[in-house]
């Protein structure tokens, strides 16, 4: 074969994703036992009504552009992105939510293969907090549906 076919053929394995295919990561469940799967304009609701809207992604991320109204708790993650994650690998401040177990708390962070909010949800809902609710399409949804930002 020629130089140029060879260029070709790898330009098109390449863009196909034929040669080293990156891998993908983990998508986070559908549901969540005993946490509330909402929507960005659930969620915004929610949070104008006096819910926690909780940011799960690090401070940079948070400075550079979050949903309005939300604090920055971030989930130092080290476990695994897996649904039987241990949560002793990683490290979430339970402190700087509500002190009030029974007040309603929103976990968001990037979506669908962001595990933070999903893993942030667990660990609140294993804490004894009775209302949790995790927005599990992020920031790309909240951007996506024109929602208010900070």
């Amino acid at each position: 074969m020629n130089r140029t076919l060879l260029r070709l053929l790898a330009a098109g394995s390449l863009s196909l994703g034929l040669l080293a295919p990156a891998a993908a990561a983990p998508m986070t469940p559908d549901k969540l036992d005993g946490v509330a799967v909402v929507s960005a304009e659930q969620a915004r609701d929610m949070a104008a009504k006096g819910a926690a809207l909780v940011d799960t992604r690090t401070p940079n991320e948070y400075a550079e552009k979050t949903a309005k109204g939300a604090i920055n708790v971030p989930y130092k993650e080290k476990s695994a992105k897996d649904v039987a994650f241990d949560k002793a690998q990683d490290g979430f401040d339970l402190a700087k939510l509500p002190a009030d177990k029974n007040a309603p708390v929103i976990f968001f962070c990037n979506s669908g293969t962001c595990w933070k909010s999903y893993k942030s949800a667990v660990v609140a809902r294993d804490a004894g907090y009775k209302k949790v609710h995790w927005f599990r399409g992020g920031m790309p949804e909240w951007s996506e549906k024109g929602l208010p930002t900070q």
